[in-house]
């Protein structure tokens, strides 16, 4: 099973201080899977529906075009979707905002599912230091994100960076089950070229673009599942395991409502 799954292409491996998660390994070839997400950005924001294909096939998604997808909030906005081709659906109005919980309720080919996130409050991101390290007797770079923790217990952030205008995306998960309320003290590991043709070794002059995600709990757990999989497929790349989702009536994917903060740093 693949389609959301090929987000592993574009993953560096980082280790998780994390529990393992119990994942389920089989295949789900057919199976619906739903990738959407709102930020507190301005929109419009974007939901895909396709299907998920068997691991040995080729990456053709069959997209959903028929679907009715409802978007709401406890503050009682709501919006039907607009479908826009290639499985993808978009909002017109509808606004996001920090504290606000959202629901997704879609009817697909006679099945119904549902999805809730709550969009938590945005941390500051101050900046980003760059430090290096040397393996093999090359220089591998890397770059400290540098906010501080707000002090409750339980935040939860998503890194998504990438190299120059290169599209391929790398992504960590951060917690503050250590370091709570501190100031961050773990940085994205940049990529340093581990042989694929498509790899990418950063090097001085290169420009870094990072996006900082803080995320709920259940999102946190989909990604943090997806980054102990990296690892694990043929190649390093597309493997056949579902990451848990927050979606119901077992849909593949995720919903996300987070925030959004950027910063770019240019290696030196």
């Amino acid at each position: 099973m693949k389609n959301i799954f090929l987000i592993i292409l574009s993953l560096f491996l980082v280790t998780s201080c994390e529990k393992e998660i119990d994942l389920d390994l089989e295949d789900q070839s057919g199976k619906i899977v739903i990738e959407g997400n709102i930020t507190d950005q301005p929109g419009p924001y974007y939901l895909r529906i396709t299907k998920s294909v068997a691991f040995t096939e080729t990456n053709q998604y069959p997209a959903i075009e028929n679907a009715q997808v409802v978007l709401s909030d406890n503050t009682g906005q709501t919006e039907t979707l607009q479908y826009v081709g290639n499985g993808n659906y978009k909002t017109s109005t509808f606004a996001g905002q920090s504290g606000r919980t959202y629901t997704l309720k879609i009817n697909a080919e006679g099945q119904q599912y549902s999805a809730q996130s709550t969009m938590p409050e945005a941390v500051s991101f101050d900046d980003l230091e760059q430090d290096s390290f040397m393996v093999g007797g090359e220089t591998s770079y890397t770059l400290l994100p540098v906010f501080n923790d707000p002090t409750p217990l339980g935040n939860r952030y998503l890194f998504v960076y990438t190299v120059n205008n290169n599209p391929k995306k790398f992504f960590s998960e951060f917690s503050d089950n250590v370091n709570n309320g501190q100031p961050n003290q773990r940085p994205l590991l940049l990529p340093n070229d581990d042989g694929d043709a498509d790899d990418i070794k950063v090097t001085i002059g290169d420009t870094i673009h990072v996006e900082m995600q803080c995320i709920d709990e259940s999102v946190y757990t989909f990604y943090s599942a997806l980054l102990q999989l990296s690892g694990g497929g043929p190649g390093g790349g597309v493997t056949p395991t579902n990451p848990p989702s927050n979606i119901s009536n077992g849909a593949l994917g995720y919903f996300s409502a987070h925030t959004v903060r950027t910063r770019t740093a240019v290696i030196q």
